[in-house]
């Protein structure tokens, strides 16, 4: 998508996203995260989770997508930061999808800068709280 005017109150597009087992081992190769408790449910109930759960930076990556492709790419982030509140479980058979909403919550004095807020849901969830993404206008 290509760059966007933004307004304090504005809502950005929403979107889902898909998560499956294949999706977890792809992103532990790319992120070198071999912990088990992404990918064995023996392991992650071991430990004492309720099953498998998705990597925090896979889902912090994908909520801020967002807000990236909405502002014309990742070279106008400036700041981002979340706390993982909940963590997204990942069915072997369904997978799981995140739903993320974000809104623009200020605008800089001197309109160089805007906070936009995440909202990231999974399970009727919210799996991040305080997300923050800081971006250049």
């Amino acid at each position: 998508m290509s760059e966007q005017k933004l307004t304090i109150g504005q809502e950005l597009p929403a979107r889902e996203f898909r998560i499956t087992r294949d999706s977890l081992v792809r992103y532990a190769g790319a992120s070198g995260d071999f912990n088990p408790i992404h990918y064995r449910d023996d392991f992650a109930q071991k430990v004492g989770l309720p099953g498998v759960l998705a990597h925090g930076m896979l889902t912090m990556g994908l909520a801020v997508q967002v807000v990236v492709d909405f502002v014309g790419g990742s070279g106008k982030i400036l700041d981002y930061q979340v706390r993982f509140t909940k963590p997204v479980l990942v069915d072997a058979k369904d997978g799981a999808t995140v739903t993320v909403s974000a809104k623009v919550i200020e605008i800089a004095e001197d309109g160089k800068s805007a906070r936009i807020d995440l909202t990231a849901v999974a399970a009727e969830l919210t799996v991040l709280g305080k997300a923050q993404v800081r971006v250049k206008i």
